[in-house]
């Protein structure tokens, strides 16, 4: 069962090494929304999805290349079936994870670097990069794991600078706003919430249900979910349905009035006002657009 859990990963457990890269071959890059005081440059190759990064939700497919700041929680979540048993379908992401010291303490502090430390800084709402600059560092990306360490360390600096020279319409910032974490006791009563929700955003899921899964009045609640995700309970869970309503629309053929109901909605017409409010199209536009 999935767990949306928010914890802090501690790296160090797992590597010494102040840059770690590796390729995940099996659905779900984590089991739990998390953090860590590392950066992280998530590439996907193959798999589609929904991804969280702070307060953002998008449905992701290959060619999503997105660097996460510290301390920032996201996590990727593959499409459901993925996960169903003799599933056949491929997943392959690139994971570059990195602190800011990892070529030295003062390399960043050079102005010849001031680009690289900006887009490293701008990460801390998450940053989504375009399909042509995805593009063309595909095989750099695909051959990191392969290299040697002296190797890594080069074309990582290398894949940074390009990215930090990529203009602002080919960047998407993520996070409305800075949602970096501390340790908080609120972590355990937001994970189970965010799980319901996850597991159940297709049911009629009213204040007083989700009030009720939080151990929570409905007025504590309210307070407690704006301040942990800077949105409304209603406008986290209308979101969620859009987005993943988005992912239909690009993956299958099923009718929008189809569509509607599949992701919760019970209202073609709130459901078009919705998506609307949320991806600034229609439905309909939004797949002839694509």
């Amino acid at each position: 069962m999935f767990e949306m859990k928010l914890v802090l990963k501690n790296s160090e457990t797992q590597t010494n090494k102040k840059l770690n890269i590796h390729t995940r071959d099996v659905p779900c890059l984590d089991a739990m929304w998390h953090y860590h005081p590392e950066f992280e440059l998530i590439y996907i190759s193959q798999s589609n999805g929904i991804r969280f990064v702070g307060d953002s939700v998008a449905p992701f497919f290959p060619g999503d290349l997105v660097l996460v700041g510290s301390y920032l929680p996201h996590l990727w979540r593959n499409d459901p079936s993925y996960y169903e048993k003799n599933s056949i379908l491929n997943v392959k992401t690139i994971v570059t994870k990195f602190t800011l010291d990892f070529l030295g303490e003062e390399i960043f502090k050079l102005s010849e670097f001031h680009k690289i430390k900006k887009l490293i800084e701008n990460s801390k709402t998450g940053l989504s990069f375009g399909k042509e600059i995805s593009k063309s560092l595909h095989k750099d990306l695909i051959k990191l794991p392969e290299l040697s360490s002296v190797e890594q360390h080069i074309k990582i600096l290398q894949i940074l600078h390009k990215l930090s020279l990529v203009g602002d319409k080919d960047i998407t910032v993520l996070s409305s706003s800075d949602m970096r974490q501390s340790i908080t006791e609120s972590s355990e009563r937001i994970d189970t919430v965010l799980k319901y929700i996850s597991d159940n955003y297709v049911s009629n899921i009213t204040l007083d249900d989700i009030s009720g899964v939080a151990c929570m009045t409905t007025n504590s609640f309210c307070r407690f979910f704006k301040k942990m995700t800077n949105k409304s309970f209603t406008q986290f869970l209308n979101e969620i349905r859009v987005r993943n309503a988005s992912r239909i629309l690009v993956q299958d053929n099923l009718p929008v009035s189809e569509i509607c109901y599949l992701v919760g909605f019970n209202s073609i017409t709130n459901f078009n006002k919705q998506f609307k409010q949320i991806m600034g199209t229609t439905p309909k536009q939004f797949r002839e657009a694509i």
